[in-house]
């Protein structure tokens, strides 16, 4: 069970670059990270528009003077202080990940990110050095992880529930974007510019994250992969609402992933199926207290979260903040992987090398990955859907 009483250092001063009025992922992060503790919202540059900015912070609680409509000017003012900010969450378009990031790094910043984290592969490697240089966390925001669910899965996994993994099927392919709808959606038109999104939409926006759910519950090295992607919406090109991903890995499993906007009727559809010698497992993101399990000839099951029978490891069950039977949900699982931010942040504070080492959470290197992955997937598709290698 979830232990509130582990909160025993201050809480980190906290600070926001995006996710202003209206956001409802900057409303995700501030209700993740004020969970438990480990944080405390004093500033933030909400908007780039000085009194948007000042007006939103002020609704929040937050002195009018610690709104900024620039991150630098925050960075730089903050620092001045001795009450200063000591990290900052970053939930704006994805092209402005990278200057951000770096810009706190050098600030000596803490840093949370939404993904992907850059544009390149190149770029976040540089992050993940400048992390190291100034002895910094870099968190990378995959909100899904938290769910206890997919750490039982990954424990199954490990211990060779399965068996032999052999094939991997993700998908995350919802119906929203099935028409042209950022004509009149702003949150929903930046995803579909280049140079805002970066050289992906659906891939980038949500493939990432069934990509990372499934390398984490069956930790299995991406050997190759071949791609095709469609603008379905034709307004929308060269950027995919559409794709089809097939991977090898490494251990000889083979995997599909589907990434789409233009799933006409479906919510998420988020499922990743984990399929051994043995047994199989899959996980979905609109059913996240339940694992299905079916063992080769027997009666499928279902594993529901919070109960007995679950691998008693340190992901699966002390992440529960209510009893079995009780719906978890999304914000729950954003509060799990924001008190794991606040415990290596203070951890690495502290000098305590161990318990930052020692500590899961979503790093820079998930985040390269995540960027790798859109990387070769680009690759492979402007290439007539070559095989390319993933390394």
């Amino acid at each position: 069970m979830f232990s509130e009483e582990i909160n025993k250092a201050e809480a980190l001063r906290w600070a926001m670059v995006g996710g202003g009025r209206g956001s409802q992922i900057g409303y995700a992060h501030r209700s993740g990270a004020s969970r438990d503790g480990h944080f405390k919202l004093v500033a933030g540059a909400f908007d780039i528009d000085a009194d948007r900015c000042r007006d939103f912070g002020i609704n929040l609680g937050l002195d009018a003077d610690r709104c900024y409509a620039d991150y630098q000017v925050m960075f730089e003012t903050e620092a001045k202080r001795e009450d200063g900010i000591q990290a900052v969450s970053i939930a704006t378009p994805n092209g402005t990940h990278y200057a951000i990031s770096k810009a706190a790094l050098l600030a000596g910043l803490h840093v949370v990110c939404e993904k992907p984290v850059t544009f390149t592969v190149a770029e976040a490697q540089e992050l993940k050095e400048i992390a190291s240089q100034h002895s910094r966390i870099f968190g990378v925001m995959y909100g899904y992880t938290g769910f206890q669910m997919i750490h039982q899965a990954k424990e199954m996994i490990q211990r060779g529930d399965l068996g032999e993994i052999r094939v991997i099927n993700m998908q995350f392919a919802h119906g929203f974007h099935a028409t042209e709808v950022e004509k009149n959606d702003p949150g929903a038109k930046w995803r579909m510019n280049p140079e805002v999104s970066g050289p992906t939409y659906v891939l980038g926006d949500v493939g990432t994250h069934a990509f990372y759910l499934a390398q984490l519950m069956a930790g299995l090295t991406v050997d190759s992969l071949c791609c095709t992607r469609q603008s379905f919406v034709k307004s929308r090109a060269p950027l995919e609402d559409n794709a089809h991903v097939m991977m090898r890995f490494t251990n000889g499993a083979v995997g599909t992933l589907w990434a789409s906007g233009v799933n006409a009727g479906s919510m998420h559809q988020q499922k990743i199926r984990v399929i051994g010698e043995k047994a199989s497992i899959e996980w979905w993101d609109e059913r996240p207290n339940q694992l299905s399990y079916e063992i080769q000839g027997e009666p499928a099951r279902v594993l529901e979260r919070g109960m007995g029978y679950l691998h008693n490891d340190d992901l699966a069950v002390s992440s529960n903040r209510i009893g079995g039977g009780h719906p978890e949900g999304f914000f729950e699982s954003w509060a799990n992987l924001y008190s794991r931010f606040g415990i290596v942040m203070k951890a690495m504070n502290a000098g305590d090398l161990e318990t930052v080492n020692n500590t899961w959470y979503p790093d820079i290197d998930a985040g390269i990955e995540g960027v790798q992955l859109l990387e070769r997937c680009v690759e492979s598709a402007d290439d007539n859907a070559k095989w390319v290698d993933f390394a």
